[in-house]
């Protein structure tokens, strides 16, 4: 050491300026013990440490985050009679400003301008509730500076006299530093009025304000939202000569733009290069920051081509913002070509290859995430940090694909990188998440294993996906197994157990963890009670569930729609009208109602046969604009089905099909309440409901078309019956529907090739496919085919059915033949006489 050197020289005399130098240096490295024998041969040399001394000591602790110790030099110093001048007790101040003991400093300085020096503002037998303590383990510089310093050294006292002029000299901070430091402690503290009193005591002291002082005041006056009066201290500064610094633009800039003001905080940065500054990292920085939050990409490409012709590279900080534009503006090839660039231009760290994959993984692109991570490296060989592996497992997650991100998490170690908690929990919750429990209790007795303690939100995980399963007993265990670890339940957790038992319908579980919930002071919230409505509401416990409603009443914002929905069900599965009608009206004046509430109560109108309320109630549901799924068209289509409204439900069924929406297997049960409500025969009915049942190909498409027959929308029925008449290989069904669909339309001769098509396919008509030529003929006014096909029925070469001679019945009387439609009518209420020959027949060789 050179010290050492120059202190074996025989002419050497020692000082305190040298011994200052030796202190510091060891302070700022951290080297303690080292200054701890410096500071013994110090004393040994029989040199007095000064006011320097000990402002430099505290410097160095404090800003080792030692303020403790610290301050105990402080002490050292009123042991040794030692005072305070303007710059250590500055420099106590700041050590106290920076720890955020604020009042302390404040209590401290002010102490010294008034000639104290008992120090009582520091309270040094509380120092305990500093918030810094001590990193060191092999030696307590508590002991160290409170026995063996206190120990050694010179015995160095001032006269009485000396003491009493001290301690009544009353004092006025000349220093500027003083007055900035003073004027950053009360903006730190938010005492603005105390701030601007010190700026002002500068002025009266004689004492200049510096460019420091200014960017703390116009940062301070800013950051309160006084933007007018930064800009006025900014002014006053040029007023005064003194010259602003890069920082003090970068100040305004950052100020303007987290006020929304994006051209005041631009023109701020097109002002530093008028005054001979260039911007720096943090300006550069800031104003990129500001235009690529505000998609502002032309500007920032600017303020990048700026950086480049000035032969610099853009501030690794910057690169993830500015991937994240060109992203979200969905310029993914700028994206990757500007990515690529930054790594030609240096090196990238490990954390801004994660916060670049981030940008992907947040909206589900893990194929550019995972390119990224797997992009070339500057460094070969460079090992990935852990973080990039957890943003790819995030990455995977989040677009559900569970095998890729399992082998990237077993795949770490062998590259040399261990799973954190972070990567651990982040696997655990996103198996669980997928309910893959079986991986998702693999990872977490792995994790363990390894001596790590899974998050309150891992164990929630895991516990809602065994509620969710239904595996509750699976649930408690985890439940148990979390606090056994020292983790104490949140409302997340309870939440999940109270839900788990809600939606079984075990009331008496939910009820006792709700009550261990407010056992451990845990206030009820709205999903909890949400979640004990939901439980009343599946045993039909209507007073528990309305307790629980008042109970949310009472809370801020009181129930939301899923309870109110959970109590419009109870009391609709009970028939209590007026009590669900009196929540639907106080959600819907709140306009909180949605598709489930008004679904509820037409369910309930419906089913009370109170059919003209419920469909006012599906016609508003309508206006509202919650007819908008599979799900809820078909409650609507299913309540005009009831009230007999067949128009409007071809209406919503046509919107269902023009939408693309498919039919689900609800809503053909309504179709098939629409064609018996349109009078279809039943045997028609029966023979599609059974091709539907069977999933047989046109089905479906079979159904529809004749929905829309039987309601009147004629050519909506045909263009299903084209689609699948292309088809090859058609079923009989769809041959009857076809002919059905047509002849209701008036186009006979479309069905009657039908017709010759079904038997050239080689299907024999059946009595479907008589019903419809019958009302075929009927139509056509083609007399000749009815009387064949009843000639048929009364040979008995078609077996005798009602819908069928109802058919025959209807379709003379549509050709206007009365008389025949009686003499059918006549013959069926008596019975056929099949051995003699009929009037009909009589009629027929007349004609002939």
């Amino acid at each position: 050491m050179i010290f050492d050197w120059i202190r074996s020289q025989k002419d050497y005399v020692p000082n305190v300026i040298h011994y200052n130098v030796v202190l510091r240096m060891l302070g700022r490295v951290q080297r303690w013990d080292e200054l701890r024998h410096c500071w013994i041969e110090m004393a040994r040399d029989g040199v007095m440490p000064t006011n320097n001394t000990y402002s430099m000591l505290v410097d160095v602790y404090g800003k080792a985050g030692l303020v403790e110790e610290s301050l105990l030099w402080i002490k050292h110093m009123r042991v040794r009679g030692v005072y305070p001048d303007e710059v250590t007790m500055s420099t106590i101040v700041k050590v106290l400003k920076d720890a955020g003991e604020f009042d302390r400093a404040d209590r401290f300085y002010k102490d010294w301008c008034d000639g104290k020096i008992e120090f009582q503002g520091l309270d040094f037998d509380d120092l305990n509730d500093i918030q810094s303590q001590s990193k060191l383990k092999s030696l307590s510089l508590k002991h160290f500076l409170s026995t063996e310093l206190f120990k050694i050294g010179g015995r160095y006292s001032p006269s009485k006299k000396e003491n009493f002029e001290l301690e009544n000299t009353v004092r006025k901070p000349q220093l500027t530093a003083t007055y900035n430091t003073m004027i950053d402690l009360y903006s730190k503290a938010g005492r603005l009025d105390d701030a601007a009193g010190v700026f002002s005591e500068m002025f009266k002291s004689g004492v200049a304000p510096d460019t420091i002082t200014f960017n703390t005041l116009i940062h301070t006056c800013g950051s309160h939202g006084h933007l007018s009066e930064a800009e006025a201290l900014f002014e006053k500064m040029e007023e005064r000569g003194t010259k602003p610094d890069t920082k003090t633009y970068n100040t305004l800039l950052s100020l303007h733009a987290q006020a929304g003001n994006v051209v005041a905080a631009l023109q701020w940065y097109h002002k530093i290069r008028k005054v001979d500054l260039f911007p720096d990292a943090v300006t550069q920085r800031a104003v990129l920051h500001i235009l690529c939050e505000r998609q502002m990409i032309k500007e920032a490409e600017v303020v990048i081509s700026e950086i480049e012709r000035c032969k610099k590279h853009i501030d690794e900080h910057s690169i993830p913002g500015i991937v994240k534009m060109y992203v979200n503006q969905g310029l993914l090839e700028q994206a990757r070509t500007f990515f690529e660039k930054c790594l030609v231009d240096g090196g990238l760290s490990s954390k801004t290859y994660a916060a670049i994959m981030d940008v992907y993984a947040e909206i589900g692109m893990c194929a550019e995430a995972e390119d990224i991570f797997y992009a070339k490296r500057d460094v070969k060989g460079a090992k990935k940090d852990v973080s990039e592996y957890n943003v790819l497992i995030k990455a995977f997650g989040k677009a559900k694909l569970y095998e890729k991100a399992f082998s990237v998490f077993k795949s770490m170690r062998n590259y040399g990188t261990w799973p954190d908690e972070c990567t651990y929990n982040s696997i655990i919750q996103m198996f669980a998440g997928g309910d893959l429990l079986d991986q998702a209790k693999e990872v977490l007795i792995q994790m363990q294993d390894a001596g790590l303690k899974p998050h309150m939100q891992t164990f929630s995980a895991v516990i809602a996906c065994y509620a969710r399963l239904g595996l509750l007993s699976d649930a408690i265990s985890t439940f148990q197994e979390m606090i056994n670890d020292g983790l104490k339940p949140n409302e997340v957790v309870y939440g999940v157990l109270i839900n788990g038992f809600a939606e079984a319908g075990r009331t008496k579980e939910a009820l006792y963890y709700y009550r261990m919930m407010r056992g451990d002071g845990i206030p009820e919230n709205q999903i909890i009670l949400t979640s004990l409505i939901k439980a009343y509401s599946k045993v039909g416990y209507v007073k528990g569930a309305k307790e629980m409603y008042e109970s949310l009443k009472r809370l801020e914002g009181g129930p939301d729609i899923v309870a109110s929905n959970s109590m419009i069900s109870l009391y609709a599965n009970l028939g209590i009208v007026s009590e669900a009608k009196a929540i639907f009206d106080n959600v819907r004046l709140k306009s909180q109602a949605d598709g489930i509430t008004f679904a509820l109560i037409m369910n309930l109108y419906k089913n009370m046969g109170m059919l003209d309320e419920a469909s006012e109630v599906a016609e508003e549901m309508k206006r509202a604009g919650l007819v908008t799924d599979c799900a809820s068209i078909t409650k609507v289509m299913a309540c005009y089905a009831t009230n007999g409204q067949l128009a409007d439900c071809g209406e919503l069924l046509y919107e269902m099909v023009a939408r693309k929406f498919l039919p689900e297997a609800s809503t053909f049960k309504v179709l098939f309440t629409i064609l018996k409500k349109g009078g279809m025969p039943s045997e028609a009915i029966h023979q599609l409901e059974a091709s539907y049942q069977e999933g047989k190909p046109w089905a479906s498409e079979a159904v529809i078309a004749c929905v829309f027959s039987v309601v009147g929308l004629h050519s909506f029925a045909i263009e299903f019956c084209e689609a699948f008449n292309e088809a090859i290989n058609l079923d009989s069904f769809a041959y009857n529907a076809a002919i059905y669909a047509y002849a209701a339309c008036g186009n006979t001769d479309k069905a009657l090739n039908l017709f010759m098509r079904m038997q050239d396919e080689g299907f024999r008509p059946d009595v479907v496919t008589y019903i419809n030529l019958v009302n075929c003929y009927g139509k056509s006014n083609m007399v000749e085919g009815v009387k064949r096909i009843y000639g048929q029925l009364k040979y008995q070469e078609i077996e005798v059915n009602e819908s069928l001679v109802n058919a025959i019945v209807n379709a003379y009387k549509n050709a206007n033949r009365p008389d025949l439609a009686e003499l059918v009518s006549q013959e069926m209420k008596f019975g056929f006489d099949l051995n003699s020959e009929s009037e009909i027949e009589l009629d027929s060789e007349e004609e002939a």
